[in-house]
């Protein structure tokens, strides 16, 4: 029973680190977000660098010191606003957030992370970049586990680029909420494990980054049910929402051949063909 426990939590911590509730901040944040990021990208003329978005009650907002110029968002008011260079010294309001969003979508505006496929990241989840360093975190907030949980998954590339990145990931805290298991338990035990994946043909921006994570994971629904025999045997004590917050760092580093590399897996970035690590060296497991 301990071992079959034991594995039932590894499976819950394997699904929350390789990869509703709508929270309502969070998603301002992360909109206000990929509204900056694409402002940067569509007019570099009046955002010319990338900054780090600033917090002081109620905006969020970025400045641009080359060009005197501030973007940001009213939080109270979900409005986004600009000010100095061409539009003064007052806040000059361009539209409401979510407007601004369905254009970013409608135009097919790039408001993400270049290094990271963030087209899918669910509600709650907010992406931020600073140089080579991203930084994935749900603010404190808890939000269920997505179908897809690589928070930092390679952007399908169009033309070869000759990258080949090694990436590790590794866990440096857990902490677990919401159940109580009599079987002697340590997730702690988790917080060593080293996943190495290998890129093809990755993105440039790919190379030497690290991602840094926060996340805190709502895991009621994969474990309730799935818990209930220890339930009933009295063997664990469950208090809604089982929750698993765990702090993280990937990190990659360019190398010459994945295939020579350890790494338990391999994906090509263009024709997306993946292979896996087994005794006899890597296989393909797709076409």
């Amino acid at each position: 029973m301990k071992y079959r426990t034991k594995q039932l939590i590894l499976s819950a911590c394997s699904l929350a680190l390789l990869g509703g509730t709508h929270f309502a901040l969070a998603d301002t944040v992360s909109d206000t977000e990929t509204l900056l990021n694409w402002a940067e990208k569509t007019y570099p003329q009046f955002f010319p660098s990338h900054q780090t978005t600033q917090s002081i009650e109620p905006w969020l907002f970025r400045h641009y010191p080359e060009a005197n110029i501030y973007a940001g968002v009213n939080k109270h008011e979900n409005n986004a606003y600009v000010m100095g260079g061409p539009w003064g010294n007052e806040p000059t309001l361009i539209d409401t957030l979510p407007n601004i969003i369905n254009h970013i979508a409608d135009t097919g505006g790039n408001g993400g992370i270049a290094a990271c496929n963030t087209a899918n990241v669910p509600a709650g989840l907010v992406f931020t970049q600073k140089d080579n360093i991203v930084n994935v975190t749900t603010n404190g907030e808890c939000i269920e586990i997505p179908s897809n949980t690589n928070f930092c998954e390679t952007p399908k590339q169009s033309a070869e680029t000759g990258i080949s990145v090694l990436s590790a990931s590794s866990v440096a805290t857990t902490a677990w909420s919401g159940i109580t298991l009599s079987i002697p338990f340590d997730p702690s035990t988790f917080s060593a494990s080293n996943v190495k994946h290998c890129t093809i043909h990755a993105p440039a921006e790919q190379a030497n980054l690290i991602v840094n994570t926060d996340i805190c994971m709502d895991m009621t629904k994969q474990l309730e049910s799935q818990l209930m025999p220890l339930i009933a045997q009295g063997l664990a004590t469950v208090t809604p929402p089982i929750t698993l917050t765990t702090q993280s760092t990937f990190q990659s580093q360019q190398v010459a051949d994945c295939f020579a590399t350890d790494a338990t897996t391999i994906y090509n970035a263009v024709t997306q063909e993946m292979w896996i690590k087994g005794d006899g060296g890597f296989t393909k497991i797709n076409n």
